[in-house]
């Protein structure tokens, strides 16, 4: 029988593979190179998300709830190399899934800091896993693809990265765009889970084309086609993401690793003691077209839905706006009130309010009174109405800059909650606060405005 050690054990005898996957900061590991040099690569996007903005999605405050019935122990096992190299050879698998001690650090990561996203992603996934497995089934490619976006957006529809890559597949405008996503100021088909994958499962079949080899097709995926084909040239035309790696970019270089790690953490989490979020299934949703602009609110008014479900079910609409009278446009409902809205179309359109359309589609130009004969004002007046400006200007901008406001941590807050409490978002309490994780002590003042 296969040798288990305990981290609690492998932390004080200081001689295992967990000991080595020390982080620096939350977006880096470090690794030692077959030099015994040690370097720092960066993390993918999806394994720096903070998981209280995972915990504050619709979906998971509505749908999913840890499973009270697990009675694991909350203790990452640490297992023998040999046990690693034997489960990810068990995985069925047309991409090649090689264990070395880079991969290593990816699974010790996924197991141990990150044990509670991935309990989340294993209950999101019965959400997003079908979709994806249709779309990749579509084009003939690999279904182990779908872990993809474990370490793209760690499952988070609405993740935007800080260079805008956005949805669950993280698309960049111009690759989206490229592959037939709708983006403009009232529309992001990034965000929309089902075109997003097809149009990324469509982005990964062209990449085969190009590559013939399924790791630097996921290397491409993440750098681009140019990189990956420039660390090819430097390698002397080398076509082994393994024998290349030292040509790719830092974050490329982990996130080949990291998606072996995904799908290892994915199929082997009982045997690190994850347990999953349990999933209660949304109710079945379908699909209308409208033709005219139509607000959510006023769908929610006239069939009693929240507008934050409506949002949830459309997320391609920025600003819960469906611009119809552009183009038919798609609206997803419940498939329960699809009837009651084709029923109610009439009240639904008829209802508005003052600031759900304010743009004006006509307006008159006020042409000023003629000025003939007026005499110019006196250079004392300009003057002293030039004081009067500068001193309102400047009694304006002290008011402006005294609207600042502070509260106090308590014990068992989170971001998300202290975001709903004072009306901002977690985003703007990171960006206040300089805070780039989702740790905050009690007792601790954070700026909220």
């Amino acid at each position: 029988m296969k040798k288990i050690f305990l981290l609690t054990v492998a932390l004080v005898l200081g001689g295992t593979c967990a000991m080595h996957a020390q982080v620096n900061n939350e977006e880096e590991i470090t690794v030692t190179n077959p030099n015994g040099q040690q370097e720092q690569i960066e993390l993918p996007e999806g394994m720096t998300t903070a998981l209280d903005s995972l915990l504050s999605l619709y979906n998971t405050r509505t749908y999913l709830k840890p499973d009270t019935s697990c009675n694991m122990p909350d203790v990452n096992p640490v297992y023998d190399k040999n046990t690693y190299k034997d489960r990810l050879a068990r995985i069925p698998s047309i991409i090649e899934l090689p264990y070395n001690d880079v991969v290593q650090k990816f699974i010790d990561r996924y197991s141990s800091q990150l044990r509670r996203s991935v309990s989340y992603m294993l209950g999101a996934q019965n959400f997003y896993m079908p979709i994806f497995e249709q779309a990749l089934e579509t084009y003939g490619l690999p279904l182990e693809l779908k872990f993809l976006p474990v370490i793209e957006s760690a499952l988070n529809p609405k993740a935007v990265s800080r260079v805008g890559a956005t949805g669950l597949w993280q698309f960049m405008l111009g690759t989206g765009k490229r592959y037939g996503l709708e983006v403009n100021s009232l529309v992001d088909e990034r965000r929309d889970p089902v075109k997003a994958s097809y149009a990324a499962a469509h982005y990964l079949s062209d990449l085969y084309k190009i590559f013939g080899d399924w790791n630097l097709v996921i290397a491409a995926y993440n750098a681009g086609p140019e990189k990956v084909s420039k660390a090819i040239h430097r390698s002397k035309g080398e076509a082994d993401y393994w024998k290349i790696y030292p040509y790719l970019p830092q974050e490329t270089r982990g996130y080949v690793p990291a998606f072996i790690a995904a799908n290892y953490i994915m199929n082997y989490y009982c045997d690190h003691n994850i347990c999953p979020m349990m999933t209660d299934l949304p109710a079945k949703s379908d699909t209308i077209v409208v033709s005219r602009d139509l607000h959510f609110e006023q769908i929610a008014h006239v069939l009693d839905i929240s507008t934050e479900r409506l949002a949830e079910l459309n997320p391609q609409y920025r600003h819960n706006v469906i611009n119809g009278s552009s183009k038919p446009s798609a609206l997803r409902l419940p498939a329960s009130l699809v009837n009651s809205f084709i029923d109610n179309e009439d009240s639904i359109f008829a209802y508005t309010t003052e600031d759900m359309f304010s743009k004006r589609h006509e307006v008159e130009v006020n042409e000023p009174e003629p000025s003939y004969g007026r005499k110019a004002p006196s250079y004392e007046r300009r003057y002293s109405s030039r004081s009067r400006h500068y001193s309102r200007r400047g009694r304006s901008s002290r008011r402006t800059r005294g609207r600042s406001k502070s509260v106090t941590v308590r014990s068992g807050d989170t971001l998300s909650e202290i975001a709903a409490r004072n009306h901002t978002t977690v985003k703007k309490l990171r960006k206040l606060n300089r805070i780039s994780g989702s740790s905050i002590r009690a007792g601790k003042k954070l700026k909220v405005k």
